[in-house]
């Protein structure tokens, strides 16, 4: 995937820190968001992609709203 771009837009910059890349000024990403991104990029939906843990189903992407991040996308 990530050889061929895998459907990423190639030479793409997303978001913007500081002077010094201490504080996050536009666009933040978490984890969830580049996990739930990688997973659309496989051919997966981030929602229903659960697995047992403890007893439980859990997903990759946590518990909190997590989303795909389009502008990454070709």
């Amino acid at each position: 995937m990530w050889r061929r771009g895998g459907g990423l837009e190639p030479g793409t910059i997303y978001g913007e820190t500081d002077e010094f890349s201490n504080n996050i000024i536009q666009d933040p990403v978490n984890v969830h968001d580049f996990h739930a991104t990688v997973l659309h990029l496989l051919g997966m939906n981030h929602q229903r992609f659960t697995f047992k843990t403890q007893g439980l189903d859990a997903r990759l992407t946590g518990v909190e709203e997590s989303k795909v991040i389009k502008a990454l996308l070709a």
